[in-house]
């Protein structure tokens, strides 16, 4: 998770948090106004597709700084068998999903206040993802998920 850096240029990160990012990692811009102009508040970077392996660590994370999160939003396709809740801590956590892939999971704290974070595919290179992370946390990003993905070739597979 980062502090209080901000990103010092497009596609670039501060050299603290850029070390810290690997996967599994999430980066959140934690606007303290109601204006929350970005389309995006932050993106995860999850080792695998395994949403019951990955999701209690990013659940975590975000209570840490949200507080309790009562629901995610999935992209259906994008996940290995997901469930409709799982417990996180002692709390449940409600899984929604649909088939609308467009690179993000929704965050719901309380009854209406979201969040929407990039989702950097578990495959992506290192300095693609930190460059797609960056361009998320961005206070003036207006740039859609799958664009941002597209732009720093990070949905791209590569071959081990």
């Amino acid at each position: 998770m980062a502090g209080s850096d901000t990103p010092s240029a497009l596609g670039h990160l501060p050299s603290s948090v850029r070390e810290a990012l690997k996967p599994g990692s999430a980066l959140l811009r934690l606007e303290t106004t109601p204006s929350r102009e970005g389309i995006l508040d932050g993106a995860w970077w999850p080792r695998s597709r395994d949403i019951v392996g990955e999701l209690p660590a990013l659940v975590r994370a975000l209570t840490e700084h949200l507080g309790p999160v009562t629901r995610v939003g999935l992209d259906a396709a994008a996940w290995e068998a997901l469930p409709t809740r799982l417990v996180v801590d002692d709390r449940v956590v409600h899984i929604d999903s649909s088939p609308i892939g467009d690179d993000t999971v929704l965050i719901t704290r309380g009854d209406q206040d979201h969040f929407s974070l990039l989702v950097v595919p578990p495959h992506a290179t290192p300095d693609a993802a930190h460059a797609a992370m960056a361009q998320a946390v961005r206070a003036d990003n207006v740039t859609q998920a799958e664009q941002i993905l597209i732009d720093t070739a990070t949905g791209l597979e590569t071959s081990t």
